[in-house]
């Protein structure tokens, strides 16, 4: 089993920053990915970015060039800086681990809230 603990969420007002971070208890999958699903409310979960243990990131197109996502091997840790956050990013997000590169997540953080607004 692997436990997610994530951390970084708040109240940010429009333009604002924030970095989530997720730590992962162990990684028991040699090539892996880890990365953030987000959720808002009445809408489904969707994929926001991911690193794999390669180091290769890919992002939605709605957080790409304002989102980071980087990784430290390491400690199991995986890091999002979001820059320039609008309303619309506004939702509960979800540490994941995968067993493979672009496969779904095999893992789950519990999620923690992301809210823009002034």
């Amino acid at each position: 089993q692997v436990q997610l603990v994530e951390s970084g969420g708040g109240l940010v007002q429009p333009g604002g920053s924030l970095r989530l971070s997720c730590a992962a208890s162990r990684i028991i999958f040699s090539r892996n990915a880890m990365g953030w699903y987000r959720q808002a409310p009445g809408k489904e979960r969707e994929l926001v970015g991911r690193i794999t243990s390669a180091g290769t990131t890919n992002y939605a197109d709605s957080v790409k060039g304002r989102f980071t996502i980087s990784r430290d091997g390491a400690k199991n840790t995986v890091h999002m800086q979001m820059n320039s956050l609008k309303p619309e990013d506004t939702a509960v997000y979800y540490c994941f681990v995968a067993s493979t590169y672009y496969s779904g997540p095999n893992y789950w953080g519990q999620g923690t809230q992301v809210t823009v607004s002034s």
